[in-house]
């Protein structure tokens, strides 16, 4: 793969296809029957919030997802004006700055729901903690919930109410267990908020069964694999070929020279290593493709170069290697490295240029 060399190709960079993560969005929606509020933490999962919500607008969702004020306030200077949800805990020395970013809360306890609404009569949502165990006011503390049902009584701002599913994925009995232990909160609370959510990505292969009246994708929309799911992807992480050397058998390759050739062969080197996010336990085990085969990474993934084992083919310098994205995808590439979709993503780093393409 060959391509016209431009400053933001000359090393390393990511390629964000916008009519495909349109496309993502539309296909929950129609799997979940319902609006989206989409996550757009970690910089829209790495691949840029600001892009990625003036894309989204597309499918016209309620509003959008974020972990941090700041996050919040790059949105609302940036001149996004739908409603934006800042899902990590209220704490109240903060609220002030909530308010400034004209961004809803997600309040957690009883403390800090009553803080809220001393300071104002601003929209806010309500975590109900219904298996989770990291934040929420939990679903059978009736002294907590009868607080929040005192508290509440005829709070004009109370706009949402939600819970987080730990595995939608793989337990549909657990995950039914805490849509029908949030429905016993909201009982027990005695009034039902305009916004009820609880489904993120795993949980819109359910349908409509728990996608409540707004959903909270995020790794479904940039393209990651999700089970019972139709997704494309979304980002493509390239970078270009800086070397190579024709080395025989017994020639060793990178740091403390854990990997040594069988035979002839040709080492490319690519630009881009740790610091961009490709992560150094892909180091012997990862593959790439370039000129439309897979190649395996050799040697210890370095901050600045990956060295792969291009074999026989017919490499130039300044070919184009796709990291993942390509034939080896999002979900592949993180598996080589032991982990996750969503952590490839976010790793990706500030000094790889954003490439949006389509949706014009």
């Amino acid at each position: 793969m060959r391509k016209r060399i431009t400053p933001d190709t000359a090393r390393a960079w990511v390629d964000v296809d916008l009519d495909a993560l349109v496309r993502n969005a539309r296909s929950f929606m129609a799997a979940t029957g319902a609006p989206l509020l989409p996550m757009l933490k970690a910089d829209g999962y790495g691949l840029g919030a600001l892009m990625v919500a003036r894309a989204l607008g597309e499918a016209e969702p309620w509003g959008y997802g974020v972990a941090t004020i700041e996050e919040a306030r790059e949105l609302h200077v940036n001149g996004i004006v739908r409603p934006v949800v800042i899902f990590s805990p209220l704490v109240p020395a903060m609220i002030e700055f909530v308010n400034a970013v004209a961004a809803r809360p997600a309040i957690c306890d009883v403390a800090a729901l009553d803080a809220w609404l001393q300071q104002g009569a601003g929209p806010f949502h309500i975590e109900i903690d219904t298996g989770m165990g990291r934040s929420g006011i939990p679903w059978d503390d009736p002294q907590a919930l009868m607080a929040v049902r005192n508290l509440v009584g005829d709070a004009a701002g109370w706009e949402g109410i939600f819970t987080m599913f730990h595995s939608a994925e793989k337990n549909p009995a657990a995950t039914a267990e805490q849509w029908d232990r949030l429905e016993a909160a909201m009982a027990a609370i005695g009034r039902r908020p305009q916004l009820v959510h609880a489904a993120a990505s795993a949980a819109g292969a359910y349908g409509s069964r728990f996608a409540g009246d707004v959903t909270r994708p995020g790794i479904h929309l940039y393209g990651g694999r999700v089970a019972g799911l139709d997704s494309v992807p979304v980002a493509a992480l390239r970078a270009r070929v800086v070397g190579l050397h024709r080395i025989s058998a017994g020639t060793t390759v990178g740091y403390d020279a854990t990997w040594s050739a069988t035979g002839s062969t040709t080492i490319a080197t690519l630009a881009i290593g740790y610091a961009d996010g490709v992560h150094r336990q892909l180091s012997g085990s990862g593959e790439v493709e370039l000129l439309g085969s897979r190649v395996r990474i050799v040697g210890r993934v370095t901050m600045d170069h990956v060295m792969v084992d291009a074999g026989n083919l017919p490499v130039a310098i300044g070919d184009v290697a796709t990291i993942f994205g390509g034939l080896v995808t999002l979900d592949e590439h993180a598996a080589h490295a032991g982990t996750v979709s969503y952590e490839m993503l976010t790793a990706l780093g500030p000094r790889l240029p954003r490439r949006y393409l389509n949706l014009e």
